[in-house]
């Protein structure tokens, strides 16, 4: 058992959105905003960390990654904007 986050970044504010599981969120989103990460985050600039969930269960974190990209847009957008309605960078709140 261990800590696993299912994430959502985004290109800007209603902007392009890339969600994504990782066992650290830290190193992962630093590995995206950094384009480390070859692919679409860096093709479209979607660096900003807007939402997370923490699971001690990593079947249940894939899961929830999964159900979350088959969402419609609304339910991301309303799902961001429910935990994050200014759509604030949270990597930069969580390195402080």
């Amino acid at each position: 058992m261990g800590t696993y986050f299912v994430y959502i970044l985004a290109s800007q504010r209603n902007g392009t959105l890339y969600i994504g599981v990782t066992s650290d969120l830290l190193k992962r989103t630093w590995e995206h905003r950094n384009n480390i990460v070859k692919g679409f985050t860096a093709q479209y600039n979607v660096h900003i960390l807007v939402y997370y969930e923490v699971f001690n269960d990593v079947n249940l974190a894939i899961k929830r990654e999964k159900q979350l990209k088959a969402w419609k847009r609304a339910w991301k957008l309303e799902l961001i904007e429910s935990k994050n309605p200014q759509w604030d960078d949270l990597y930069k709140e969580m390195i402080k």
